[in-house]
């Protein structure tokens, strides 16, 4: 049975990992992490540990796996701890850029662990993004509108930056461009990622929402995904702690474990 720490076990994500890996017959959460918590304690999840610290939390319960929903600021130093105590780690926690993903691939030093990065979890958003890079090599002009909950604390979402890598790896024409075009007020036409211009709302009743929108000479394409639960990403984090082991360093993309 493997032993699961998640980090960030106080918030929305954290809370749901920790309904989802209880709810399975071959894991069990061994003790949560959140930095809300100054000492050790017991919270509305029963018995349940909650350390202050994912060292102390490490050091204390013998983990397998840690699932990681914290943030940007306190990701990085959550993966090298891990990658320093040998625990494998699983990352949803978005914000990472890809020169952070470098250094770390780069600083890996044993063949007995593994992270996995993936800015979502939710296999429909997955498809989503790969029917966009499939549908990119045949389309000159494409956007992406992101729709995220207002507390979500980066912008673009990390499904808009990986989708829109996986559009430029592809791409193979150019945007219809406006040579005229000005933008009045600085922004108003979203971030440049490549050849893909990304727009991203963040609005109260929203989860998580993503629409890659393609266009030529007399049609468009819309290719959506929602989630509307956060339950929605709770297959795909089952899956990657079930598959770490299969991995070895750093690595980027729950699809690297699907096809």
């Amino acid at each position: 049975m493997k032993r699961i720490i998640v980090s960030g076990a106080l918030g929305k994500m954290g809370s749901e990992v920790i309904k989802a890996v209880g709810k399975e017959p071959d894991m069990q959460v061994a003790a949560g992490v959140d930095p809300a918590v100054k000492t050790t304690s017991h919270n509305q999840y029963g018995e349940l540990d909650i350390y202050a610290s994912l060292e102390e939390a490490i050091s204390a319960t013998n983990p397998d796996v840690v699932v990681d929903f914290t943030a940007p600021g306190v990701v990085i130093d959550n993966i090298k701890t891990c990658m320093n105590t040998g625990v494998s780690i699983v990352v949803g926690t978005t914000g990472i850029t890809a020169d952070q993903i470098g250094e770390l691939q780069a600083s890996v030093t044993r063949d007995d662990w593994a992270a996995l990065i993936a800015p979502n979890f939710a296999i429909g958003a997955l498809l989503m993004m790969r029917f966009a890079q499939e549908a990119a090599k045949y389309f000159a002009n494409v956007e992406i509108i992101e729709y995220h909950h207002q507390q979500k604390k980066d912008a673009p979402s990390g499904t808009a930056i990986k989708t829109a890598e996986m559009i430029n790896q592809v791409y193979s024409g150019r945007p219809s461009a406006n040579p005229d075009e000005s933008e009045i007020l600085e922004g108003a036409r979203g971030a440049a990622s490549g050849y893909v211009q990304i727009h991203s709302l963040r609005l109260p009743g929203y989860v998580a929402h993503q629409e890659v929108i393609f266009s030529s000479a007399g049609q468009l394409l819309s290719i959506r995904h929602d989630s509307t639960h956060r339950e929605s990403f709770m297959p795909g984090v089952l899956l990657a702690i079930r598959k770490i082991d299969t991995l070895t360093g750093v690595v980027y993309g729950l699809e690297q474990l699907l096809w």
